[in-house]
């Protein structure tokens, strides 16, 4: 009989691989957008009132001008989706620090030690740039954790006893931060914005799709049939899809702009 707890390092290994290119194809998206978004809601160099020409005067006051039409293109509701956004990701490192912590993990199988500790990392380098953002909008930054999901935390962990309980857990935080981060692609004002939205949430969504995937050879216990090179003729036929169970990624789930926003 297979045991409950069997994970296939070698299918993990590979996911939290492809979990760690995607984020840097996404940091290198993050990244653009943010120093984008930094150059048009910044204040710009005055140096121009200097010089001695009209001409100098006048693109200087052209890009003053501009400069403060991109500022005010960021709405309140804008900061308020990115403080929502730093306070989902913070409250995810915690629960994934905490769970670091748990004998069953920091004893256990190092591979799945290694997947926390990357994701860790991940959601650190997302609540620094949603961070940045509202600091450059003239923001406060967030450095609480969601109060709906803190919550949902709060009453989950004392029943946690076993990694499928871990999993559990985390696949509801890394679907509503995708969920959530899809959405505010539509919502934010900002095209800046937009982007850094877009390059965030796929992210998580590979989270997820990898912690659905580690749930289901947790709860069938034939994670040695899920292995690189694989028998794919003893796999369940529903093993190519468990991870992508949605043809588009559904937002019903998605927090409002105002959920996490600093009060």
């Amino acid at each position: 009989m297979r045991g409950v707890e069997h994970i296939d390092t070698r299918l993990l290994e590979e996911l939290t691989e492809q979990s760690q290119d995607l984020d840097s194809d996404a940091v290198r998206i993050t990244q653009d957008a943010l120093a984008d978004f930094a150059e048009a809601t910044g204040p710009r160099p005055r140096r121009w009132w200097r010089r001695g020409s009209t001409v100098a005067g006048a693109a200087g006051a052209a890009a003053l001008l501009a400069s403060a039409r991109a500022a005010a293109a960021t709405s309140s509701d804008d900061v308020k989706a990115l403080q929502t956004a730093a306070s989902i990701e913070n409250l995810a490192i915690s629960v994934y620090r905490t769970a670091a912590g748990l004998p069953f993990v920091k004893d256990g199988n190092k591979t799945v030690a290694a997947f926390i500790t990357k994701t860790t990392a991940q959601h650190q380098a997302h609540a620094k740039a949603f961070n940045s953002a509202v600091a450059q909008a003239g923001g406060t930054r967030q450095t609480g954790a969601d109060p709906k999901y803190a919550a949902v935390v709060k009453k989950a962990l004392p029943t946690i006893r076993t990694s499928a309980d871990v999993v559990k857990l985390a696949i509801t935080l890394e679907d509503v931060a995708a969920q959530t981060y899809a959405k505010n692609v539509g919502q934010v004002t900002n095209a800046q914005l937009r982007r850094l939205f877009a390059s965030v949430a796929p992210v998580e969504a590979q989270h997820r799709a990898t912690l659905l995937a580690v749930q289901a050879l947790l709860a069938g216990g034939m994670g040695d049939l899920v292995a690189v090179p694989t028998d794919a003729a003893k796999l369940p036929a529903a093993a190519g899809a468990v991870g992508f169970p949605d043809a588009f990624y559904p937002t019903t789930n998605a927090s409002p702009i105002t959920e996490g926003a600093v009060k």
